[in-house]
């Protein structure tokens, strides 16, 4: 796993729960992409290593580089794929399983939080369907639901708040040095629940998918748009990689929708392009939730682990730029700047 020790899967599923179960754990320092874009899958040919588990943002990263540096490995040893920290969309879930898996390993698509302590929704492989993109199940004991924004429980499929509507062992005590700040953020919001600040879709068949943050729902002429469903339908072409959306204001519309795409490598950037783009996005989701402004992007910010840190890039599409925080947890602060350098207006 590429998280870092500070984060809950970095010391409790890296440290303290293999070793409690006898298992070995494999750390490196760096980032996946050096020196080669082939170091995962290297160091699982070398290690023999047989769980991996990662980021969706680090799988579409290594998606754009092509099938070159998977084919130089031959990761038999691997029996079973893991993805945490963001929804993955359904394309990078297929690469993983066909490309990476070579459609002999399970993917475990989890979710939860290091305030959860512990995984809360996890297809079980040896049980459970599995259907690229969805969390599926919650795990033994807890209790998921979806509120509307009245915090009302709704039933059967629909799309809501994702709350924990009775406690589990796991779950956060309390904050360092500010308890009130703990219930203010998790208990006060939706009074009787633990609020996850998620939003998520429930099925027909009863199993949940993760649309992404609350706060990364964007109010455009009063459709409510979810950044996910913007993304997946940006990387849904074969020529991009990945891409970041996020709202800005927008003097007609209230919010406007800004992305940052990071093409294939070797692709041309050029207008007929974007246009591909909108008319892809209008076709998935409906000509309201068409980007206003595309921007080419090499790269994005991201943490060493490989998540995209959405508040940077909210600040630079909002020119927000003397407020970016702190960027020193970047696995490329220098990343920041280009963007910066040709932000659209």
């Amino acid at each position: 796993s590429p998280a870092d020790i500070g984060w809950v899967t970095g010391h409790s599923y890296i440290v303290y729960g293999p070793l409690a179960n006898g298992a070995t754990t494999l750390i490196f320092e760096g980032v996946p992409s050096y020196p080669s874009t082939s170091r995962f899958w290297q160091v699982i040919d070398k290690h023999k290593v047989n769980i991996f588990y990662t980021a969706p943002t680090a799988l579409r990263a290594l998606m754009r580089e092509g099938p070159g540096p998977l084919k130089q490995t031959s990761r038999a040893s691997v029996r079973l794929l893991g993805t945490v920290g963001e929804p993955i969309n359904p394309e990078a879930w297929e690469w993983y399983f066909h490309e990476v898996g070579e459609e002999r390993c399970p993917i475990v698509d989890t979710w939860w939080q290091t305030e959860t302590g512990g995984i809360m929704l996890s297809p079980l492989v040896s049980a459970q369907r599995i259907k690229p993109g969805c969390a599926t199940q919650p795990m033994f004991g807890v209790q998921p639901v979806l509120l509307d924004e009245h915090g009302k429980e709704i039933k059967g499929a629909g799309s809501g708040v994702l709350a924990i509507k009775s406690s589990w062992p796991a779950q956060i005590r309390s904050v360092y040095r500010d308890p009130q700040r703990m219930v203010d953020t998790y208990f006060k919001p939706y009074p009787g629940y633990y609020f996850t600040g998620d939003g998520a879709r429930r099925d027909e068949d009863g199993d949940y998918w993760i649309t992404g943050r609350i706060d990364d729902v964007i109010n455009v002429s009063g459709h409510r748009i979810g950044t996910a469903e913007v993304e997946s339908a940006l990387v849904l072409h074969e020529s991009i990689a990945e891409a970041a959306a996020v709202g800005y204001p927008h003097d007609i519309k209230g919010q406007g929708i800004y992305v940052f795409v990071t093409p294939m490598n070797g692709v041309e950037t050029n207008d007929e392009l974007k246009k591909e783009l909108l008319a892809l996005v209008s076709q998935e989701i409906g000509s309201f939730a068409k980007p206003d402004l595309i921007q080419w992007a090499p790269a994005l910010p991201k943490t060493r682990s490989g998540k995209i840190m959405r508040r940077i890039l909210r600040k630079i599409a909002c020119n927000e730029l003397d407020s970016l925080g702190d960027t020193s947890t970047l696995a490329d602060p220098s990343v920041v700047q280009g963007l910066i350098d040709k932000r659209l207006t």
